[in-house]
């Protein structure tokens, strides 16, 4: 059985929810609070952690933010009512892998919790852990991104982005792909978070180069390509 965390201070969503995963076959842990969930993530072998982010002790931002450094490749869904672009943006660049708004229904949570399993499986018995494209290059085990040699640093989810492009260079990727790829979500058009992620990484892969290398492409998507 895959063992969860869920941190969650609402014991009856807790209570449903771990109720309803169990009948799908994972085994679920539950804590009520930030600071202990951060103890329970830190010293148990989880192989995937779900958290609100409103919570008692520590909040989910800051949980992910620690949970993060000690254990980067560990799959983190984010459970919360705030649905905006902003609050998600905050999550990801916290390190969260996705992000599910309540009320939300428990298939799609299964949905999004197999679909991190199934990335992080194959993840770690790939053989090609170095991706490249023209001067820019990442380190798929470390996590170390350089262009022409010179670091930069990324935020998780920038990461995420820039490699899923690096898997798929001088192709046209649309915005619904992205979101199901890399965010292991459905794109909602309400937002513009991916448009605003391509910004950053824009900022920091293109900043004091002169060849770029993110493209937009009117009405169907971005591009990884030289020129």
């Amino acid at each position: 059985m895959t063992p969860i965390l869920l941190i969650e201070d609402d014991q009856r969503i807790a209570a449903l929810t771990k109720k309803g995963l169990e009948e799908q076959d994972f085994e679920v842990s539950l804590c009520y609070d930030g600071a202990a969930g951060k103890e329970m993530a830190i010293n148990n072998p989880f192989d995937i952690i779900i958290t609100d982010i409103i919570l008692p002790g520590i909040n989910g931002i800051d949980l992910c933010k620690e949970i993060r450094v000690l254990k980067p490749d560990l799959p983190i869904i984010m459970l919360t009512a705030l649905g905006t672009t902003n609050e998600k943006i905050e999550g990801f660049d916290a390190g969260a892998d996705d992000y599910l708004v309540k009320p939300f229904e428990l298939r799609e949570l299964v949905a999004r919790i197999r679909a991190l399993l199934k990335r992080a499986a194959s993840s770690k018995t790939s053989d090609s852990f170095l991706l490249r494209y023209e001067d820019i290059e990442l380190n798929q085990h470390t996590k170390i991104v350089k262009r022409a040699n010179r670091e930069i640093d990324l935020t998780p989810k920038e990461l995420k982005l820039l490699e899923y492009m690096l898997q798929n260079p001088e192709r046209v990727l649309s915005r619904a792909e992205i979101a199901e790829k890399v965010w292991d979500t459905t794109f909602d058009t309400g937002t513009n978070f991916i448009d605003v992620y391509i910004n950053y990484l824009r900022k920091k892969i293109e900043k004091d180069f002169p060849v770029k290398l993110i493209h937009t492409k009117p009405g169907m998507g971005f591009i990884l390509k030289k020129g």
